[in-house]
Formats: C-alpha cells, structure tokens, sequence
C-alpha cells in the first residue's frame, strides 16, 4: 500500500531522450539569450508547450539551468568542472 501517490497530471507529457537534448542543446547555443517563450518559438522542431515546461523543469532540477531575474534561461553546467571535483578525495560519486 503506497502513502502518497503522485497525482498524474493528464497535460503533462513525457519528452524523449531526443527531445530533452535537443532543448538543453539549443539552451547551451543561445544561454543568457531567450526567455521561456522565445526559446520554445525558437527551437529547431517543434515541442508542445507541456512538453517543454516538464524539461526546463527537469534540466533546472539537475542544475543544467539557471533563470535570471529577467527569465532569461541560462546554462550552467560545466562538465570540466565537474570532472575535476569529482576527482578530489572528499567527494564521492
């Protein structure tokens, strides 16, 4: 018997692997550039609005994105960073 169940919402739509990279892609080309909505008319297929909403939420969750005060969406993620930490001996992956 499970306690809490998540509520599915049935809007939300669960984007490919394709779909996830293709907008942490153009977020990457274009960081500091677009709001929300200028990046959603900007990509290069189309992507429901639902669709994009859960992977600016997935890709802020896992600190591959940042907003700014304008909404301005910006990617923060640097793997050489991350490579060199997860090298020290204090941290472990």
């Amino acid at each position: 018997m499970q306690l809490f169940q998540k509520k599915q919402n049935p809007f939300e739509r669960s984007p490919t692997l394709e779909t996830v990279l293709m907008v942490e892609g153009a977020i990457e080309e274009n960081s500091g550039e677009y709001n929300r909505t200028e990046l959603w008319k900007n990509l290069p297929r189309k992507v429901m609005w639902q669709t994009f909403l859960v992977i600016l939420d997935y890709l802020e969750n896992i600190n591959k994105i940042a907003f700014d005060r304008e909404g301005k969406i910006a990617y923060i993620w640097n793997p050489v960073l991350a490579k060199k930490l997860s090298k020290r001996k204090e941290i472990k992956i």
